[in-house]
């Protein structure tokens, strides 16, 4: 189980996500504590531990933990990362009690994705949010007919698990449909947010010239990303969802 997070971007509904609910803590004392599953190599890890948190990066790949350590030395934040190898079911041996808990790049890959998302929401302390991106059903679609591998977007649209053939990296793609549903059902989390990761960004032929043109490809990002149908046909699709605080 190693992830493949995608990495933020000048045009990342993402990270701002990540930003407004470190934000919206408040200034406390105490760090926010992150627990980063399928972390990776520290995409995700190094920026929010530079950020002030305290992060934990559970991932199976021994070799992705020891770039992840090497980029915390190099941030000056190795202090403020720890690693842990192991895989979705190692979690159950981790301290809970997250308060935001990242799941990027994670439910395409795992077994079963319904016993995964539980194990985010049992990290997750009350009050808590999951961040969860996840590759996008309907944009790999399009992405194949564009490439003229008409075959392949047949299979992966008439798939159940989205999925064009046997040799498919991916276990799975979801619609946002689909990820709601395992995150309310199975999670038993709340929807706060659900929004198009790189919904058009990944069709311009080229990077727009100038600081004018890159801020038109964000406006238009940050606006697609959260219109329908346009936000369903994204690259990923990333749902922001919070486990309810004790009565």
């Amino acid at each position: 189980m190693t992830a493949r997070p995608s990495a933020p971007t000048a045009v990342d509904v993402v990270a701002a996500a990540l930003r407004d609910e470190l934000a919206a803590r408040g200034g406390g004392a105490a760090a926010a504590r992150v627990l980063d599953v399928g972390g990776g190599s520290g995409t995700w890890a190094v920026p929010l531990a530079a950020a002030g948190c305290e992060v934990t990066v559970v991932d199976s790949s021994a070799t992705a933990l020891a770039v992840l350590r090497s980029r915390a030395r190099d941030a000056g934040v190795a202090d403020r990362i720890r690693a842990v190898q192991g895989d979705v079911d190692a979690l159950a041996d981790i301290a809970g009690g997250a308060d935001l808990v990242l799941g990027h790049g994670l439910l395409e890959y795992v077994d079963d994705p319904a016993a995964a998302v539980r194990s985010l929401a049992t990290a997750t302390a009350p009050g808590g949010a999951v961040s969860v991106l996840v590759a996008g059903r309907w944009a790999a679609v399009l992405g194949r007919v564009v490439a003229g591998r008409v075959a392949e977007a047949r299979r992966l649209l008439a798939d159940p698990a989205g999925r064009w053939g046997p040799g498919d990296p991916l276990l799975r793609r979801m619609d946002t449909d689909e990820v709601r549903t395992l995150l309310e059902r199975d999670g038993g989390l709340v929807i706060e947010q659900v929004r198009g990761h790189r919904v058009l960004a990944d069709l311009v032929p080229e990077t727009p010239d100038g600081a004018a043109g890159a801020a038109d490809l964000a406006a238009l990002e940050e606006l697609a990303a959260d219109t329908p149908p346009l936000r369903d046909l994204a690259s990923r699709i990333h749902v922001l969802a919070r486990r309810p605080a004790r009565p």
